[in-house]
């Protein structure tokens, strides 16, 4: 008997007969003697609406009235799973955030969870009754409903997985498991049977949407056992491990891809100690991040300087640069919204040469110019013309030896 988790998004509990779909496989796994506790997403679109109907009824809402208004998808799904599983002979009821409870920090509409309260539940378990949990929301310290920002579900998953010491935690979604690339454009992609904590977030945090950043680093804290699997499909999925659980380790395991940066780069700006931090200070206080940083040798005391940020937040960054070019010095601003970063990931890079090598060579000869390059212990980023994302993500593939056969 082992206690599991499993999670299930707003596709695959879009409508009550997905959701009676859901049930049953729940019902196999209570059917086989585990402990299963069940989080649920709102039913697909439900949020959106939702937060627009917020935004009709204040554009400068209450974030503490926001809260209230956008969990409210998540408890309808629980309802009608536990009276769907109630349905079918199954012990079941339903657990919001607060009857729980998963408490969390005030900062509504994006609050951190910091503690799950799990006596009650861990009884509720061992009788035999599935405990299915509204995902997303938790209570504030101000006794008031919170919700843990977009696709948070993932994260509520995996912290209440860690809080019930769980066997392993589920997260059924729309694909089948994790891919070395995206299948959708690269048709050799193949699916991974076992993925590391670090490649995962790296590919998490770089573009592939098959789980949240978040939850992947409190799996990653936590050492949960993670498994991304299909809702629609009832085969093996990709499991998120402990690298020490990969006895032969890829050198490169992924290809990921973010078309969601921008490129800014100043030119001929005064080299000079703290131009950096000029430069870099008034995005920080506008709440702006950047990413990749690169800048030129300098050159008569003028040196040329490119990053990047979201492609969300390019006109913002843009207009507090522009405001400051007296004070910065620099003669030109150039702003880049098509451009893509692309990413070959894998701990394998520890132990061998020549990864980051491979890449400028397979992208040269393809004639695709680099931009920009960051590289960390396990991934090298480039970032290239948006027009070669697909040429480039195929060639790469090919290139690591990662094609299906």
């Amino acid at each position: 008997m082992a206690r599991l988790v499993l999670k299930f998004g707003g596709t695959s509990v879009a409508d009550m007969e997905r959701i009676r779909n859901v049930a049953l496989r729940v019902k196999r796994e209570a059917d086989a003697g585990h402990e299963v506790a069940v989080i649920v997403s709102a039913m697909a679109g439900v949020t959106n609406q939702l937060v627009a109907w917020v935004t009709e009824a204040c554009r400068l809402h209450d974030a503490r009235e926001y809260d209230t208004v956008v969990s409210s998808g998540e408890q309808v799904t629980a309802g009608l799973l536990a009276l769907a599983l109630q349905n079918l002979g199954v012990n079941a009821r339903s657990w919001l955030g607060w009857q729980i409870a998963v408490n969390t920090d005030g900062v509504h509409g994006k609050a951190r969870i910091l503690d799950i309260e799990t006596g009650t539940l861990v009884e509720r378990l061992k009788q035999g009754q599935v405990a299915v949990v509204a995902g997303f929301q938790g209570l504030g310290p101000d006794n008031r409903i919170t919700t843990l920002g977009r696709g948070g579900s993932d994260t509520s998953a995996v912290a209440l997985a860690a809080a019930l010491n769980a066997d392993r935690c589920d997260i059924f979604t729309d694909v089948d498991g994790v891919y070395t690339c995206d299948p959708r454009i690269v048709a050799k992609a193949r699916k991974l049977d076992k993925i590391t904590y670090e490649e995962m977030l790296e590919m998490a945090s770089l573009g592939a949407k098959v789980l949240q950043t978040r939850s992947v680093e409190l799996a990653m804290k936590y050492r949960v056992r993670t498994q991304v699997l299909s809702s629609f499909e009832d085969k093996p999925g990709t499991l998120v491990v402990d690298e020490e659980e990969i006895v032969e380790k890829e050198i490169v395991s992924g290809i990921a891809y973010n078309r969601d940066e921008a490129k800014i780069t100043l030119t001929h700006v005064p080299d000079r100690p703290g131009v950096a931090a000029a430069i870099f200070g008034p995005l920080a206080d506008a709440a702006i991040n950047v990413d990749m940083i690169v800048q030129n040798v300098s050159a008569e005391g003028h040196t040329d300087i490119t990053f990047t940020v979201a492609k969300a937040d390019l006109d913002r960054a843009v207009s507090a640069l522009k405001g400051r070019q007296a004070q910065l010095g620099y003669k030109q601003l150039a702003p880049d919204p098509n451009v893509v970063k692309v990413s070959v990931i894998g701990v394998g890079m520890r132990s061998h040469a020549g990864v980051a090598q491979l890449m400028f060579k397979t992208l040269a000869e393809k004639g695709i110019n680099i931009q920009v390059i960051s590289t960390s212990e396990i991934k090298v980023s480039v970032l290239i013309a948006d027009e070669y994302t697909e040429l480039a993500l195929r060639a790469l593939h090919t290139a690591y030896g990662l094609d299906a056969a």
